[in-house]
């Protein structure tokens, strides 16, 4: 074995630090990636986590770890499966710390709803976001995906790291338990 100088140490120092920082792809090209999908993957973090303001520090996390992960993308919809999958993976390491999914109380419902246009103000769609927050996290995930997103079942097995062939049975699962919340059985199981 060599013996390693002090110039050695600092060298390996610098590239090893300059490694760290390094992207796949220039600031240009992760901009763009970044108007394509930022909307949408925060929509997709309100949603499934029930809380904005987490939401955002998650999407910060999310492109955080996806630029760090410098991984090789056959193709746009490869990388934003990746990225939904990064997000997927902070929404449930999150629960896991927490182990208490968080309640919005119907008052809460009705200040969010006198801000926006008087077509969103229905029933409807504050029993439908009541019942979105009691489903299980990945109940959340799985319809959010699939009818908001209009993600196939492919992208999202890949999103979230299940196996294509369970897709379709999940989200039958997920559909029953949110139109029992919503029949008004109370329970989501």
């Amino acid at each position: 074995m060599r013996n390693l100088t002090l110039a050695d140490i600092e060298q390996l120092r610098a590239e090893t630090s300059q490694s760290d920082v390094a992207l796949e792809m220039d600031e240009e090209a992760f901009r763009a990636f970044y108007d394509r999908t930022a909307r949408i993957l925060r929509a997709y973090l309100s949603r499934v986590t029930g809380d904005s303001h987490l939401a955002d520090d998650l999407l910060q996390e999310t492109y955080y770890r996806f630029l760090r992960a410098r991984s090789d993308y056959e193709s746009e919809a490869h990388r934003r499966n990746s990225l939904f999958r990064i997000a997927s993976n902070l929404v449930r390491d999150h629960h896991r710390r927490r182990r208490i999914t968080p309640v919005v109380s119907a008052a809460e419902h009705e200040g969010s709803l006198a801000d926006r246009p008087a077509a969103v103000q229905t029933e409807r769609g504050a029993d439908l976001r009541r019942a979105m927050t009691r489903l299980r996290p990945r109940d959340r995930e799985l319809l959010w995906l699939a009818y908001a997103q209009g993600s196939s079942h492919r992208e999202i097995a890949e999103s979230l790291g299940l196996k294509t062939g369970s897709i379709k049975l999940l989200l039958f699962r997920a559909r029953r338990r949110l139109a029992s919340l919503l029949r008004g059985n109370g329970h989501a199981n």
